[in-house]
């Protein structure tokens, strides 16, 4: 039995020196990898920040159509002599105007 033994201590010794090197590997890089991941977290890529600028571009979109909508009713009802709708369309026409800006020019096909 003693030459089992003989045989398989040196074995075990190296095997565990290779799970031994391998956690020490890993125990070293961890905070490297800790802080390469914090990275990722806070940086933004720029598919994602194009994503972002396309949602607030359509936001702005929408919410330029809802007023002008909203003026478009406004303009007529004051047509038709409601006065409160005029003064409701002059302040949805600048709240329309302060917009505009905002929302890029579609190209012309």
């Amino acid at each position: 039995m003693r030459p089992l033994l003989a045989f398989a201590l040196p074995f075990a010794a190296l095997t565990l020196s290779g799970c031994l090197a391998k956690t020490v590997v890993d125990v070293a890089t961890l905070p490297v990898r800790a802080v390469g991941k914090g990275v990722d977290l806070v940086t933004t890529s720029q598919s994602e920040a194009d994503e972002a600028r396309g949602r607030e571009i359509r936001r702005r979109e929408e919410r330029l159509a809802k007023r002008e909508r909203q003026y478009r009713e406004e303009n007529e009802d004051c047509r038709d002599g409601d006065r409160s709708a005029c003064d409701d369309a002059r302040q949805t026409y600048e709240e329309i105007q302060a917009i505009l800006p905002s929302v890029p020019l579609e190209p012309e096909d």
